[in-house]
């Protein structure tokens, strides 16, 4: 082979293995049940009565308690859009695609369509967020 061509495809094995290691990481190490959390009962206010084209659909808002060793199991937005903003602790989320973020007090984030991740309490005192979104009982 030529020099081009072997750097072409050792690039593209390299790609490969990391977009694997990626998948395989999170897919892998993501736990599938939720233990240790509290979830408040929802405030909603349903969108239909205020916008024709979310017919059936709410806006939530849930105060999410996660005790330390605590974790949300991996799920997805799609269909559900959020926003999340952290009152107390560090929240450590693991997103497909887009790594491991710590999540700290007073910082917010967004979930939308494309997101797929899970989260636990490493620290030692509970984390509450705010959790908002659009849902469809």
């Amino acid at each position: 082979m030529n020099r081009q061509r072997i750097l072409i495809v050792s690039a593209a094995a390299a790609a490969i293995a990391l977009a694997f290691g990626v998948g395989v990481a999170v897919g892998q190490n993501a736990p599938t049940e939720t233990k240790g959390v509290k979830v408040s009962p929802p405030t909603a206010l349903d969108l239909g009565q205020e916008l024709d084209s979310l017919q059936g659909r709410q806006l939530r808002l849930r105060v999410v308690s996660v005790e330390p060793g605590g974790v949300v199991g991996v799920h997805t937005h799609s269909g559900r859009p959020g926003v999340a903003y952290v009152l107390q602790g560090t929240l450590t989320e693991h997103r497909e695609g887009d790594g491991v973020h710590e999540r700290h007090e007073g910082e917010s984030w967004t979930e939308g369509k494309d997101t797929t991740h899970w989260a636990e309490n490493t620290g030692d005192k509970p984390v509450i967020v705010v959790a908002v979104d659009v849902f469809k009982p």
